[in-house]
């Protein structure tokens, strides 16, 4: 097995782990099966790959999840505010640059934009990011590009492109 299959393999084991809870040998051994079976599929349908090595992110990863909740927790009051100020809601769609280098970083600049509530992305392309956005905050939040750099941060890119 080579290394990036064996580091998704313990990485799926230790997020099955810790989401389970269940210790019992008949659910570790569905675990173990099931582990087995998402890195044989993986290898077979050969998606893994330099790019989408799962450790690609190290350290950075839970830094990113880190301030990815706050900006969750954050956008989540906005949307409360609007929801009791209906008439401050002014829906939009937006286009903004995607400067990420990777195929990986540019769906988690995607992904990270549809979590975020008041923003929804539409649509993805390699050079830009097409969002429903709630109010001109929302749309601020994007265009600002702070998620974009924070995602090229994660990536190991630190000259995001403009």
């Amino acid at each position: 097995m080579n290394r990036l299959a064996f580091s998704l393999t313990l990485l799926l084991a230790a997020l099955w782990l810790a989401v389970s809870g269940v210790y019992k040998p008949v659910i570790l051994a569905l675990g173990v099966a099931s582990v087995a079976l998402v890195v044989w599929l993986s290898v077979r349908m050969r998606v893994i790959g330099v790019e989408h090595n799962p450790v690609l992110f190290s350290w950075r990863l839970p830094a990113y999840w880190f301030w990815l909740i706050k900006r969750i927790f954050w956008a989540n009051i906005q949307v409360t505010r609007r929801v009791f100020r209906p008439d401050s809601i002014k829906p939009a769609v937006i286009k903004v640059p995607v400067p990420q280098k990777t195929s990986v970083g540019k769906v988690t600049y995607g992904n990270s934009c549809t979590l975020t509530p008041g923003t929804v992305t539409l649509r993805l392309t390699r050079e830009e990011l097409t969002a429903h956005v709630l109010d001109d905050e929302s749309a601020r939040d994007l265009t600002d590009g702070s998620m974009a750099e924070k995602i090229c941060w994660l990536e190991g890119n630190t000259e995001p492109k403009r």
